[in-house]
C-alpha cells in the first residue's frame, strides 16, 4: 500500500484509544486510505463514543463536539445505560443482569460502561432512582389523604412493572436525587399537613411497609388476572374436604369466584383504613397538643 500521511496519524490514534482503554487491541479495524481518523469511527464498533470523538479530533487538531458523533449514534450516557438496565431487569430480573449483557444492548463493550457507572453498585443505586422517579410525588399542599393515596397507587403501580426493584427500594446506601426528592415530597406533604416529626415518621413507615408488602406478596401470587384467579381458586377447592375446612370453602365460593372479584381492589380497602387510622392519630395528636 502506498503511503500515506493519514496512516500515521490513524495509527498514533488507535495507539490513544488503546491506551484509554476506549478500545479492545483486539478489536478489527481498517486502515484509512481516503479518509483521516475520524471519518472512520463507524468501524470502531466497541469504542465509548465521546471518547473517541475527543481523541480523534485531538489528532486532527480540533476541539471537539461534545455532543455529536462521527457515526450519527445517540451519545452513550449515564441516564441512557440505567434505563437500559432497567429494561433488562424487567425482562429478566436483576440477578441475571450483567455489564456484557447491558454493554450489548447499548452496543457497547462492557469497559466502556464504566465511565458511565463506577460499579455494579453504582449500577443499581441509579436503576432504582430510575424506580423511584417514576413515582407520582404527592403535593404538599391541599388534601393530604388524596395526596398520599395517589402517591401509593402510583407506587404499585411503578412496582409492578418494576418488580425486581420492591427488595432493593429502602436497601441503598447512597439514594439518587430522584429517591431523595422523593421522600422529602412524601415528608412535607405530611409535616404540612400537621403531623409531627415522630407521628409523620410513623406515618411513612407505615404507607411504605404496606405498599412494599402489598406489591411483594402481588408478585409472588400464582395468578395475575381475575380469569386466573378463579381458575386457582377451583383448582385448590377441588383438591380438600370443603367441610373440614369451612370458612375457606365459604371465602372461596362467596367472594373469590364472584363476577368481578379482583385481587387487586384489597389494595384501595388496607390503603383507605391506613389513611383514616393515620388522620385520627393526627387529630388526637393536635387536640392533646392544644390542651396542654
Amino acid at each position: 500500500m502506498a503511503a500515506h500521511p493519514e496512516v500515521d496519524a490513524y495509527r498514533d490514534w488507535r495507539g490513544r484509544l488503546i491506551r484509554h482503554r476506549h478500545v479492545d487491541v483486539q478489536t478489527p479495524v481498517e486502515v484509512p486510505t481516503e479518509q483521516g481518523p475520524f471519518g472512520l469511527l463507524h468501524v470502531v464498533r466497541d469504542a465509548d463514543v465521546r471518547g473517541v470523538a475527543d481523541i480523534s479530533a485531538e489528532v486532527r487538531g480540533v476541539k471537539a463536539d461534545p455532543a455529536s458523533t462521527a457515526t450519527g449514534r445517540i451519545p452513550l450516557n449515564r441516564q441512557r445505560v440505567l434505563h437500559a438496565a432497567v429494561a433488562l431487569a424487567d425482562q429478566s430480573g436483576s440477578e441475571s443482569l450483567s455489564m456484557r449483557k447491558l454493554g450489548e444492548a447499548v452496543g457497547v463493550e462492557a469497559m466502556s460502561l464504566y465511565h458511565h457507572v463506577a460499579n455494579k453498585d453504582d449500577l443499581l443505586d441509579g436503576m432504582i432512582d430510575v424506580v423511584f422517579g417514576e413515582i407520582e410525588l404527592p403535593s404538599d399542599t391541599g388534601d393530604w389523604k388524596r395526596a398520599m393515596r395517589g402517591r401509593a397507587v402510583s407506587a404499585r403501580r411503578v412496582l409492578s412493572r418494576h418488580g425486581w426493584a420492591i427488595r432493593f427500594m429502602e436497601s441503598r446506601t447512597a439514594p439518587g436525587p430522584a429517591s431523595l426528592r422523593h421522600r422529602d415530597a412524601v415528608l412535607g406533604c405530611l409535616r404540612n399537613a400537621g403531623f409531627s416529626i415522630q407521628l409523620a415518621a410513623h406515618a411513612f413507615s407505615l404507607l411504605d411497609s404496606y405498599i412494599y408488602g402489598f406489591a411483594l406478596q402481588e408478585r409472588r401470587l400464582p395468578f395475575h388476572t381475575p380469569e386466573q384467579s378463579a381458575a386457582v381458586a377451583q383448582e385448590i377447592l377441588a383438591r380438600f374436604p370443603v367441610n373440614e375446612y369451612p370458612h375457606l370453602a365459604e371465602l372461596t365460593t362467596e367472594h373469590v369466584l364472584q363476577p368481578g372479584y379482583d385481587y387487586g381492589n384489597e389494595f384501595a380497602f388496607g390503603l383507605d383504613l391506613i389513611l383514616d387510622g393515620l388522620d385520627r392519630a393526627r387529630a388526637n395528636a393536635s387536640a392533646s397538643a392544644a390542651g396542654g
